[in-house]
């Protein structure tokens, strides 16, 4: 039985799907206006696992994760470059699938995008104003917050002690609210930006009525888990709650799930602090492999800290992992016996327990840290029982089993050859120095071989430029 620790309840729970064999799931995903950063790519990493380790389990997973595909960040980021929004959008949208794949995140079942939702978006908010839950004003439709007497059980907030923090809102120009509590789903238009018609107006919805008509539209009015960053309980799956609870009068997810943040150095990640790295910066240097073991080798629930001495360390395990493969494929295809002897045998058997104990992990709130450490444990018994004169059956056995686990963990075994800068530099540079030399074939060649390694050259006045495909 899978065991999940639900924000809501502030407990671990037996886990009991709304239909039996089959799992709904909604994960905010990214606003798309830059590179998406390692703080980004931790509920990626996370509930892509937790979504594999369920299908290992035999559910069947309807997962939905959307663009955030309008957003003040997105129009100022449109304006800055003279482009559409939706132009800063898609680019990014692009950007953030190249860096998912590098990541080993399967596609979700669905990515809705928020601009193709907005209709769906008018029609709860009109729902939500014909049950007296929101309100009109100049454009901007509102939400009682009040009125939802739930408000607050997700991030265990108290109304009142909101509104002491929130007395400043009635002095700042947001006094049309009935009460400096309520908040935004429709805002009306501004220069610029761009907009929709609606019974209000023209104009945009709120960040949070997105993932409510998004989750409703594509699994239905009741979820069974609904995920994201720790920094999203409030306000904006409070809100959300009280959106589709209020709209649909039924519970809207069973399970709330949540992970911690991530700090770099022991700092809270900041552009301003200069601690702040994309993921595509950190696939300059390490294979996104790296830092997907990384973010997995920690408990979602626990603060993460980055550095360099981490993501060096945890190079070093995966490779320990991939080690191991290798040479259980190398056994394999070198074995002179075919077939198990009967100690194999049961060796083979004694080494299920690394399973047993992986599954017991993961069926703890998905504790991945101990899950690699049974995989690690694997890997000693493997390196430790299996020799050259194995079978092939024994050694595709182990090799099989641990493939088998890192798959659900979305752990690629394959060594992947990956090119620093600095060795993309120096093969730049020899470049440079045939191309002198008139060895155009051997110019050519490294040209060749930088491609297939994914780096582009461009050969300009001011030297040669390069970039990863």
């Amino acid at each position: 039985m899978i065991r999940i620790y639900n924000t809501l309840s502030r407990t671990k729970e037996d886990f009991v799907p709304l239909e039996e064999g089959k799992v709904r799931m909604y994960v905010c995903g990214p606003t798309v206006y830059n590179f998406i950063h390692i703080g980004n790519a931790r509920p990626m990493i996370v509930f892509d696992t937790v979504r594999r380790y369920l299908e290992h389990k035999g559910y069947d997973v309807n997962f939905v994760s959307n663009f955030t595909d309008v957003d003040d960040k997105i129009i100022r980021k449109a304006n800055e470059e003279g482009v559409s929004a939706e132009e800063i959008s898609q680019r990014y949208i692009e950007e953030c699938k190249k860096d998912m794949e590098g990541m080993n995140i399967k596609p979700a079942t669905t990515h809705p995008l928020a601009t193709q939702e907005i209709d769906g978006m008018i029609d709860m908010i009109a729902q939500l104003i014909d049950k007296g839950y929101a309100y009109p004003v100049n454009g901007t439709v509102y939400y009682r917050t009040r009125k939802f007497h739930d408000y607050g059980k997700l991030s265990h907030k108290n109304l009142d002690d909101l509104e002491g923090g929130k007395r400043s809102l009635l002095v700042s120009g947001e006094d049309e609210k009935e009460d400096p509590l309520d908040f935004v789903l429709w805002k009306p238009k501004k220069d610029g930006e761009p907009y929709w018609e609606s019974p209000w107006g023209q104009g945009r919805p709120g960040w949070h009525i997105e993932c409510s008509v998004m989750s409703k539209k594509y699994l239905g009015e009741q979820i069974d888990i609904h995920g994201g960053g720790e920094d999203l309980v409030f306000p904006h799956h409070e809100n959300e709650i009280a959106q589709s609870e209020a709209c649909c009068g039924k519970v809207f997810s069973k399970y709330w799930m949540h992970n911690a943040f991530l700090n770099i150095d022991n700092r809270k990640m900041s552009k301003s602090l200069g601690n702040f790295f994309t993921v595509r910066e950190v696939s300059e240097k390490y294979d996104l492999q790296v830092l997907r073991f990384f973010m997995l080798n920690a408990h979602y629930r626990s603060p993460l800290n980055f550095s360099a001495e981490l993501m060096e360390s945890s190079k070093s395990a995966l490779e320990r992992i991939q080690t191991a493969v290798d040479n259980l494929k190398y056994i394999g295809e070198h074995a002179s016996a075919q077939e198990m002897t009967e100690e194999e045998t049961l060796k083979a058997e004694e080494a299920k327990k690394f399973e047993e104990d992986f599954d017991a992990s993961m069926d703890d709130d998905f504790n991945t840290a101990d899950a690699i450490a049974a995989v690690f444990d694997l890997v000693k018994y493997a390196n430790t029982n299996a020799s050259e004169s194995s079978s092939r059956e024994f050694a595709s056995t182990l090799c099989g089993m641990i493939q088998g686990l890192c798959d659900v963990l979305g752990l690629i075994t394959e060594k992947k050859e990956i090119l620093l800068d600095a060795e993309v530099e120096h093969l730049i540079q020899e470049r440079q120095e045939a191309r002198k030399a008139k060895n155009f074939a051997r110019a050519d060649e490294i040209r060749a071989l930088l491609l297939e390694k994914g780096i582009i050259l461009e050969d300009t006045r001011e030297g040669v430029k390069w970039k990863r495909a």
